[in-house]
């Protein structure tokens, strides 16, 4: 139960949002987080820890592509495969994808390390085709780079993160000034 484990963390996110229900998004990485994906005991958890229905909250992890209903790999590969990246060669890549992986789309490899999903627009058309695995961007990938990148998670797995949680406000890792300021230098 995320209850327990994650008392302190409920409590800053509960705390930042005036209307609870807003705190929907940030509870469910809670239970993912600690699940690998949203069980159905945690769906219900947050449905009580924001008194809503579990069904309001089953709906909000069927609409979001980050928000898992089953259990997945421990890299989930996503390809982005709409019209602007599949001009751009995202079709061959997926069908690369599912050759070298040896799974389709929607499947997870047997050692429950790669589960493949093909996703509409991640926002890098300009570099694709492109791949989002566990939140990082792998762009302008060529079978090769692909197949690269799949071989050094296997042997080396990827950098290790602080354990925060991604777009939690006061819980992931602060940016430095430079960082901050982005590319217009503000």
């Amino acid at each position: 139960m995320i209850r327990d484990k994650y008392a302190r963390e409920i409590e800053t996110i509960l705390a930042r949002y005036p209307d609870r229900q807003s705190a929907i998004l940030p509870l469910l990485y809670l239970v993912q987080k600690e699940h690998g994906y949203c069980t159905e005991e945690g769906i219900r958890e947050v449905a009580d820890l924001l008194d809503l229905d579990p069904t309001t909250v089953k709906s909000i992890v069927g609409f979001y592509t980050l928000l898992y209903e089953r259990p997945v790999g421990k890299y989930v590969v996503q390809i982005c495969n709409d019209l602007p990246c599949a001009l751009r060669g995202a079709d061959d890549l997926v069908e690369h994808a599912c050759r070298r992986l040896g799974i389709r789309p929607g499947e997870t490899t047997s050692d429950g390390l790669f589960t493949l999903e093909t996703v509409k627009c991640i926002a890098a058309c300009h570099r694709a085709p492109v791949a989002q695995i566990n939140l990082e961007y792998h762009e302008n990938l060529t079978p090769e780079a692909f197949d690269a990148l799949i071989e050094r998670l296997r042997t080396e797995g990827m950098p290790s993160a602080d354990g925060r949680i991604p777009g939690v406000v006061g819980l992931e890792p602060e940016l430095s000034e430079e960082e901050g300021r982005g590319a217009t230098g503000q």
